[in-house]
């Protein structure tokens, strides 16, 4: 079922040029897509419509079959929820259980509702003993988990997180993409800006690459790696895989693939055929 319908989405920043051109994207309930592309692309001018921080110059959009042009970003809060790239742009209160109380606050919820929602979103992402802490004495990666939170008590079906691992260590990227793919399993729809291949071919069902404005391609990540154009031209980069790949098609007819760990386990069960 459809949760999310662009159709024919243009928009311009004021006396700017075109930034979306013509931009038509259905996204299904429980997806995890990566939307991707260089900057000035497009990708993040258009996931701000999804919750309404800009609106379109022409075109519609439906959120769970309800068109949203025209509301704002408070009014699809428990629908869309928005993670910044940068957390203390989002992050001001100065306890980590207060922020998360916030929003959901502000939306109505009652105050007993609200206490129980941020002690279960608190053990959801690993935050409970951080609950009384001043959240900009935390690290980066746990500031992050902050901002996700923050907008998991509002409880939206459908979260836009952008570039989630930008400043991190393996570890904190790892914690953080981790946290995303439970969120994920356990039934939010996920939408990722990120320029990071390797989570998008780890991480994402769907990647979705932008390009002056348009939607260049829209398939599974196993597929764009082996679109050597895209990834070089468009991208700007040639993914570990498939420049493995490219070497070894010459002597093999390789499957598609998006990582390393696939070829790896694709030589393994092809030797153990072969033995």
């Amino acid at each position: 079922m459809p949760v999310v319908e662009a159709r024919n989405i243009r928009f311009s920043y004021e006396d700017g040029p075109e930034v979306l051109t013509d931009v038509s994207l259905t996204v299904d309930e429980g997806e995890f897509v990566a939307l991707l592309g260089a900057n000035g692309a497009g990708k993040t001018t258009f996931a701000k419509m999804l919750n309404g921080i800009l609106q379109p110059d022409s075109g519609t959009i439906r959120i769970e079959g309800e068109d949203i042009i025209g509301k704002k970003t408070a009014e699809l809060a428990s629908w869309v929820g928005y993670c910044y790239q940068n957390p203390d742009h989002q992050i001001f209160a100065d306890s980590v259980s207060k922020e998360l109380k916030f929003g959901p606050l502000n939306l109505g919820v009652p105050k007993d509702e609200v206490e129980r929602r941020v002690l279960e979103v608190l053990d959801l992402v690993g935050l409970s003993e951080h609950a009384n802490e001043y959240p900009f004495l935390l690290s980066k990666g746990i500031r992050q988990k902050i901002a996700v939170a923050s907008i998991l008590a509002m409880r939206p079906k459908i979260m836009l997180i952008d570039e989630p691992t930008t400043g991190m260590d393996l570890r904190g990227s790892q914690s953080i993409m981790q946290l995303i793919r439970k969120l994920n399993e356990v039934g939010h729809t996920i939408l990722i800006i990120t320029h990071d291949l390797k989570i998008v071919a780890e991480y994402a069902q769907r990647a979705v690459v932008f390009k002056d404005g348009g939607v260049v391609f829209d398939g599974q990540p196993t597929a764009l790696f082996t679109q050597a154009a895209l990834l070089e031209n468009v991208l700007g980069v040639a993914t570990p895989v498939y420049r493995l790949v490219r070497e070894c098609d010459a002597f093999w007819d390789l499957p598609e693939m998006a990582t390393v760990d696939q070829f790896a386990d694709w030589v393994n069960r092809s030797y153990k055929r072969g033995a």
